[in-house]
């Protein structure tokens, strides 16, 4: 089994969706990546792409058209300014044009070029696409790619992580592994271990800074949102919160900058009430910059993006551990959990649900809070297992596709019930629980495979089909 690096599953996105906004972009670039080592973008005449089965179904509200379009046109989601997206769209919608790779300007037709198939799904994975390019000689080259969570992409022949995967001094497929290695050599912290193994794609000072750039981009992205009013974008009229939250909880205080928003919330009052509302306004915050196109973290999908924010922040404003080291050591560990359940399940809605989204990022943060807290790592994956363990069989049935109802405020429930898994961890004694972590992950892995695909991110069951849409 390959091993992966906590920054593949913990990184900076862009909203919606993950695998139906982060996969599909990935992987137009992959495609015109594997077209240009053989070919010159210049001989291209016309470029199709197709989507299948749940990239079809909730493709609108997720924004797959969207990042098909722009990945096709060499655009870079991590660097893309996000407020001129729509006027890119825009753009190539109404000139029925897109610039292929940024190199080669083609005819576009949205609806032909581009197509939503919603009455079929390819065999390997519900998340399926086909890139497909037909060349001035009239030769014609294609490819399947299946986004499968997290913004992974993977083909039929090829279901790795392609480069990046790399085998470490420490292999931890399975929590088993974890404790065996943090026995053997005598270390007490899990976050210490990763560190080992993290040297594989980088170095130890490469790593912390690393962390340290997810942690700045996550004040940025809560700051952004809780200085946001409005509506967000969809057609659901769903209202931004976290700002009017944010408001009352402070008063009459005035802030300028970040940094001086920031330093108010840790001189807040320290009450149950005060604390857990302002847990909720965190999550709030990035899930609603993620509705709305933002730039995110995604920890491990974005529609699960709120939960780790939310306890870090959580961490650094309302407890002791609030160091640089916690914030370093609290994004290890968490990315390390998160790779065990990509590993040994998944962490695809459209494969296994919400219980793959927010159920994975509650057990990651649960744990991270666990280790920067004084846990054990008996400790530590015993608080992935609690929250996991409660999130069994949660289905992602999101209103007309989009990733708002009920997804936003699942991410402050998700952070709340790590917040109680570390608690109860912490009190507890790993030696004495009936449940392991890789028993729970077992279980997850079981129940989707259970679960009935019309709550698998398909809008076809549960809430997407009880509440009607235009009376949102």
């Amino acid at each position: 089994m390959e091993s992966i690096s906590v920054f593949d599953i913990i990184k900076i996105g862009i909203g919606p969706s993950s695998s139906h906004t982060m996969g599909p972009w990935n992987a137009a670039k992959m495609f015109l990546d594997l077209v240009k080592r053989n070919h010159s973008l210049q001989d291209v005449k016309e470029v199709f792409v197709e989507f299948f089965g749940s990239l079809a179904k909730t493709g609108v509200g997720h924004g797959t058209d969207i990042a098909g379009m722009l990945g096709l046109s060499g655009e870079n989601f991590r660097t893309i300014d996000t407020n001129k997206i729509d006027e890119k769209i825009e753009k190539i919608k109404s000139e029925q044009k897109i610039h292929l790779g940024g190199e080669v300007w083609l005819p576009f037709i949205y609806g032909h070029h581009l197509i939503l198939n919603k009455e079929k799904s390819l065999d390997f994975h519900p998340n399926g696409m086909i890139f497909k390019i037909v060349f001035e000689n009239g030769e014609e080259f294609s490819q399947d790619y299946y986004s499968v969570g997290g913004g992974f992409v993977a083909t039929k022949e090829d279901n790795s992580m392609e480069d990046r995967c790399v085998r470490t001094l420490y292999p931890c497929h399975h929590g088993s592994d974890i404790l065996k290695y943090c026995e053997k050599l005598n270390i007490d912290k899990i976050s210490d271990l990763v560190f080992l193994n993290e040297e594989s794609w980088r170095t130890h000072e490469e790593t912390r800074e690393k962390a340290l750039e997810i942690w700045d981009n996550i004040k940025d992205c809560v700051y952004k949102s809780i200085n946001k009013k409005g509506i967000l974008p969809g057609g659901l009229n769903v209202t931004r919160r976290a700002s009017e939250m944010n408001e009352k909880l402070l008063g009459t205080q005035i802030y300028k900058n970040k940094n001086e928003w920031f330093e108010m919330v840790k001189n807040e009052q320290k009450t149950f009430s005060s604390v857990t509302k302002w847990v909720s306004c965190f999550a709030l915050a990035v899930n609603e910059e993620n509705a709305s196109f933002g730039r995110i973290i995604t920890a491990p999908t974005n529609g699960a993006s709120g939960v780790i924010p939310a306890v870090l922040m959580y961490a650094q404003t309302f407890t002791e551990f609030n160091s640089e080291e916690d914030i370093i050591r609290f994004l290890l560990v968490a990315g390390e959990i998160g790779t065990l359940f990509k590993k040994n399940a998944t962490i695809s809605a459209a494969m296994g649900g919400c219980q793959a989204e927010v159920g994975v990022s509650s057990a990651m943060a649960a744990a991270g809070l666990t280790e920067i807290s004084g846990g054990t790592p008996g400790q530590v994956l015993m608080a992935a297992e609690i929250a996991m363990e409660h999130h069994l069989g949660l289905t992602c049935d999101p209103i007309g596709g989009l990733v708002q109802i009920p997804c936003i405020e699942r991410n402050s429930m998700g952070a709340m019930k790590a917040i109680t898994a570390a608690s109860l961890a912490l009190d507890g004694d790993p030696t004495k629980a009936k449940v392991s972590l890789d028993s729970v992950i077992k279980s997850m892995w079981e129940t989707a495979l259970d679960m009935n695909s019309k709550y698998k991110e398909t809008s076809e069951g549960g809430l997407a089909v009880a509440v009607n849409v235009a009376e949102c």
